[in-house]
């Protein structure tokens, strides 16, 4: 019985499984041109508090690999760190946000919201990739 409900399932077109809420417009389809920021503008889109606070942490680690090799690792990895906290915080404040306007937001709203807060992130990946690749080549070799 449960194979001739699962050939049932599988034989029906996936557009005509899905309701009309969730096909997408024919303008949605069409390839959109993608948009380059520069890198001030990312700066800014990340919120310049976090972006600042990752790129002291880039130049302490940069100090570091001069001064102090050892550190190196444990300043890039407090990047990641400070980045997920600005994640956390910004979806703190767009969940107050969605509370008090009663839940009614646009998901465009949402998805931008999202690919702004994965700003920070990349930059304190980045930055914690460069502090890896700068104890690579200061690892003392035997």
């Amino acid at each position: 019985m449960n194979a001739t409900i699962l050939k049932s399932l599988l034989s029906i077109p996936l557009q005509a499984a899905l309701p009309d809420s969730f096909q997408a417009p024919p303008e949605a389809l069409q390839a959109a041109e993608p948009q380059v920021s520069s890198l001030p503008d990312l700066f800014s889109q990340g919120g310049t508090l976090w972006m600042s606070l990752i790129t002291i942490l880039l130049i302490a680690m940069l100090f570091a690999a001069w001064k102090a090799p050892r550190w190196v690792k444990e300043i890039g990895l407090a990047a990641p760190v400070v980045a997920l906290l600005s994640l956390l915080f910004g979806l703190y404040r767009a969940f107050d946000a969605l509370y008090q306007t009663g839940g009614v937001i646009s998901p465009g709203v949402v998805f931008g919201g999202l690919k702004v807060s994965t700003i920070p992130i990349i930059y304190g990946l980045l930055v914690y990739l460069l502090s890896l690749v700068i104890r690579i080549v200061r690892k003392p070799r035997i």
